[in-house]
């Protein structure tokens, strides 16, 4: 059995985009990203592609619905949220909102300590994009707090 190459990770996203060079292109204004590779097929769409974000490979590939690759546009959406921690969560949702993606939650204090907040791209994938608040991690005691203290914040009547 072959080893597993060190310049793959062991788990890389793979995403379908209905316009992959298209998406290639938002990902570099967004997030950075650099170009690692394309493979286009005879008849122009991609067949694979690669990026590096933060140091982190994404593949991507066109939608192909002749042989069920589906993008969330036609799916409706995706379940899948991709991370990426960056050093400012604001700076960077505003660039990938300058490029085109849509906010869906806008950076705020989260309670387990990133500055955290969520954005749609063009091609219908969500992105989470966070940087920590604390120096330390917290423990898992701290965390089922702060989530508790959040829950109850949230349930609570607005004061005056």
């Amino acid at each position: 059995m072959a080893e597993i190459s060190s310049a793959t990770p062991s788990l890389t996203p793979h995403i379908v985009c209905a316009g992959a060079a298209d998406a290639i292109e938002f990902y570099k204004k967004a997030f950075g990203a650099e170009e690692l590779m394309r493979m286009p097929a005879p008849d122009g769409r991609l067949m694979h592609a690669a990026v590096s974000i933060g140091g982190s490979m994404l593949m991507l590939v066109d939608e192909m619905k002749e042989h069920g690759v589906l993008s969330p546009i036609s799916l409706g959406g995706s379940p899948v949220v991709l991370h990426l921690n960056v050093a400012d969560a604001d700076a960077a949702i505003a660039r990938a909102a300058d490029a085109g993606a849509t906010v869906i939650m806008a950076a705020h204090d989260a309670f387990w300590g990133d500055r955290y907040g969520q954005l749609r791209d063009p091609f219908g994938h969500v992105w989470s994009v966070a940087h920590p608040l604390r120096e330390t991690v917290m423990s898992e005691d701290e965390l089922r707090a702060a989530a508790k203290d959040a829950q109850c914040a949230a349930n609570s009547p607005a004061t005056a």
